[in-house]
């Protein structure tokens, strides 16, 4: 979720986030290196958890190419 900071000298609202890892508001601005996270901590234990695919994004399962022949068959029969 996002939000809006009213404290700020040029008139316009910094974003504030929620750091994806642990949940504590990180100002949306050029002076944080790791945003959206709030450190580089988080930052890499998320890297960690891509890399051994804790996260992921869901879809279709993957199919070999044995099982696509198989379908396009089955297409073409008209199954």
């Amino acid at each position: 979720m996002t939000q809006r900071n009213d404290s700020n000298d040029s008139g316009t609202a910094p974003l504030t986030v929620k750091c994806p890892q642990c949940q504590t508001p990180v100002v949306w601005t050029t002076d944080n290196p790791y945003r959206p996270f709030c450190s580089k901590r988080c930052r890499l234990l998320d890297l960690g958890a891509w890399a051994d695919e804790s996260h992921r994004i869901p879809g279709e399962p993957h199919m070999d190419e044995t099982q696509l022949d198989d379908l396009i068959d089955r297409l073409e029969r008209g199954e």
